[in-house]
């Protein structure tokens, strides 16, 4: 049988650990070729030692320059692209306004929301010329509420949202597909690090969801595949939450 994305060229950032790598490892399993992006070239190489194949590429997504060197290594490597996930990211420590200095600020916007900008930007055209694709952006369930980050977490994933909602509404008719993933709390070493210093009464909601559970990076990369495959082919510009019940209680 052939996967959902067979023949398909993926490019994944944010790829060296966590949920990017469990969506780089769930689309060549799948039958994409992928490429890693990360801004640790060791990890992105150790995700793409663990697939078997495809490239791996350092990119700081914040970075015009460097975002444009890794679109064009991305796009020579895998002769186009089909798919783009852009999964990169970092938190803020759930820091609130007043503990918030204009230097994390920059750094979780230009991460956070500057990066699928760029990133996007630079890949489109290609996009594009192959006849479309599907555009995956992960966003978190701090795009949608409140207390699932800081100010600066929180405002860059409200932006994610709706910046996945303008695409879908410009690009559609030629055949691109963006869509959102909202995922709540997530079993990864860098929510591990930042929880383990979090509020209690943070910690509590997320032990209070109703899975009663963190979600497994392979649980969301799930639902990448999902909206990267033709199995989503009729959706555009949504906003898949994956929390385990957190926003509804």
């Amino acid at each position: 049988m052939q996967g959902k994305l067979e023949g398909k060229r993926a490019v994944i950032t944010g790829a060296g650990s966590g949920m990017g790598r469990a969506m780089a490892e769930r689309f060549a399993a799948e039958g994409a070729t992928v490429a890693a992006l990360d801004l640790d070239a060791a990890s992105a190489r150790a995700t793409i030692d663990a697939i078997g194949s495809g490239v791996a590429i350092s990119v700081d997504v914040s970075d015009p320059a460097s975002v444009a060197a890794a679109a064009e290594e991305a796009i020579g490597a895998l002769g186009g692209i089909d798919v783009l996930v852009n999964n990169a990211g970092i938190l803020d420590g759930y820091a609130p306004i007043l503990d918030t200095s204009e230097a994390l600020w920059n750094r979780v916007i230009g991460v956070n929301l500057t990066g699928p900008f760029l990133v996007t930007r630079a890949l489109l055209p290609a996009m594009l010329a192959a006849g479309g694709g599907a555009i995956v952006n992960t966003a978190s369930i701090a795009g949608l509420v409140a207390k699932g980050g800081g100010t600066a977490y929180t405002a860059s994933k409200h932006g994610v949202i709706g910046f996945t909602k303008q695409l879908a509404a410009d690009y559609g008719r030629q055949g691109i597909r963006a869509n959102a993933i909202c995922p709540g709390a997530v079993e990864t070493g860098m929510t591990k690090r930042i929880l383990e210093e979090a509020d209690p009464v943070v910690i509590d909601a997320i032990r209070g969801v109703p899975a009663g559970r963190h979600a497994q990076p392979e649980e969301v990369a799930n639902l990448a595949l999902f909206l990267a495959s033709d199995d989503s082919a009729f959706i555009y510009g949504a906003a898949y939450v994956i929390d385990g019940g957190w926003t509804i209680v």
